[in-house]
């Protein structure tokens, strides 16, 4: 809650990050030698530099007071911000899986004449089992280009974290590009299977619209790309074996991102890659390659 005054001169509405951007050339256009030849005072009146805590509860932990030892991945599951959806998914039906609704509902309406009735009804409800299996082959094994598209983009998918938290014992995520940005879109951390650690990077897509515009539909930003070269770095040097998830529209292609360097980023990104001596394995879990 103070500026820093020197001489008749008062410095105020200077960041941090301004401060080191001049540091080579001295603090607001004065050279540092001249700063360093004159005492500082503390001007209490003024107020430039304000810092907000957020209200909550005293010892107030992410975590249960009384966790559960017996959940999967220990105390440090309940540090991700990835929880169970209160509202369940509203079901999405595509154009071409229609006919297979039509069969479902017929087999719901004859189960439940079945149960108002107390007739047997078994043959016509197996009968209609057997043709929705036949229905099902016949329409995932002749599905055109367009069809795989609209799957691989169905808004239902299990997303990277569904895959981790089923496939880990225990996943830890990782934060931050070591540059002040942390990109929700790119998830990265390490998780342990059978024993053995391995670096998990992936795009993380929202399971409902509030969760996609914090994830921003999974498109990374330089930030993100950035990201997941630390952790590269990370796992190469102790040894982590690296399996990247893949599924994104693209890169974020705003004019921002642009102008903090998307194509560099990505650029950096593979070049480094072929330079790794830890295996990679990339798995595509929904659209994009």
């Amino acid at each position: 809650m103070a500026s820093i005054a020197y001489s008749s001169a008062a410095f105020t509405g200077t960041s941090a990050s301004d401060l080191l951007r001049s540091s080579s050339n001295g603090v607001s256009g004065i050279p540092l030698k001249t700063l360093g030849k004159a005492p500082f005072s503390v001007k209490k009146r003024d107020a430039t530099v304000a810092a907000k805590l957020k209200k909550g509860k005293k010892h107030d932990y992410p975590w249960p007071a009384d966790p559960d030892p017996n959940v999967k991945g220990g105390v440090l599951t309940h540090l991700s911000h990835f929880k169970p959806l209160k509202e369940k998914q509203k079901p999405v039906t595509l154009d071409f899986e229609k006919p297979l609704v039509e069969i479902e509902k017929k087999m719901i309406d004859v189960r439940r004449m079945a149960n108002e009735t107390g007739l047997d009804f078994s043959d016509q409800i197996i009968l209609l089992e057997n043709k929705y299996q036949q229905a099902l082959k016949d329409l995932y094994r002749h599905l055109t280009p367009i069809q795989r598209v609209h799957i691989a983009r169905h808004p239902n998918r299990p997303t990277f974290l569904d895959h981790i938290f089923s496939i880990t014992d225990k996943f830890v995520e990782l934060h931050g590009d070591r540059s002040g940005y942390d990109d929700p879109a790119i998830v990265t951390g390490i998780g342990t299977i059978d024993d053995r650690r391995y670096m998990f990077i992936g795009q993380q897509k929202g399971r409902n619209t509030k969760e996609n515009i914090h994830r921003n539909f999974g498109m990374p930003t330089p930030h993100g790309y950035r990201k997941a070269l630390r952790m590269m770095y990370y796992a190469d040097h102790h040894g982590f074996p690296i399996v990247t998830f893949i599924d994104t529209p693209g890169a974020y292609a705003d004019l921002k991102s642009e102008e903090l360097g998307q194509g560099e980023a990505i650029a950096h990104n593979l070049r480094t890659m072929f330079g790794l001596k830890v295996p990679i394995v990339s798995i595509v879990i929904g659209e994009g390659g």
